[in-house]
């Protein structure tokens, strides 16, 4: 018999059946299955993992909502060489080299390499804390190269 966490579970993957990628708000899903939202939380967290193919990211405001991406193996690729390469802190010197790389593979272009740059440069990043400046810069870094790629 099937537990309300598998019947939310196959009812996502149902929406998601021909899309990579969905938005759905949380407190919707639990009035359609007369759940908590904490119901909702604990399926895509523990059914919509990384691990599982999945990538889920919540956004608030204007109602609120959690957009869950199907990963395609490629894109796991992807986020193990951000990780890898970036880690949880960069300096504009190392993202000016990744950022080359992912050009001269044609996974960003020219100009996107060029904005990207400009975004990530120590006069825009003007934080006294170097640590901190780089932990923002590596953010800033992979979010913006996941945004371009997924």
């Amino acid at each position: 018999m099937a537990t309300i966490s598998d019947t939310i579970e196959k009812f996502i993957k149902d929406l998601m059946s021909n899309e990579k990628k969905i938005q759905i708000q949380r407190n919707e899903l639990a009035n359609l299955f007369s759940c908590v939202p904490s119901q909702i939380n604990y399926v895509l967290t523990t059914r919509f993992t990384i691990e599982r193919g999945y990538l889920v990211e919540s956004k608030k405001g204007g109602g609120g909502y959690v957009q869950i991406i199907k990963i395609e193996q490629d894109d796991i690729d992807l986020n193990n060489f951000l990780n890898n390469q970036i880690g949880d802190r960069i300096s504009y010197r190392k993202s000016k080299d990744i950022l080359e790389y992912l050009r001269e593979q044609n996974i960003i272009n020219d100009r996107e390499e060029i904005l990207i740059l400009s975004g990530l440069e120590d006069k825009v990043l003007s934080f006294p804390n170097i640590d901190l400046k780089e932990r923002v810069r590596a953010n800033i870094l992979k979010n913006i190269i996941k945004a371009l790629i997924i």
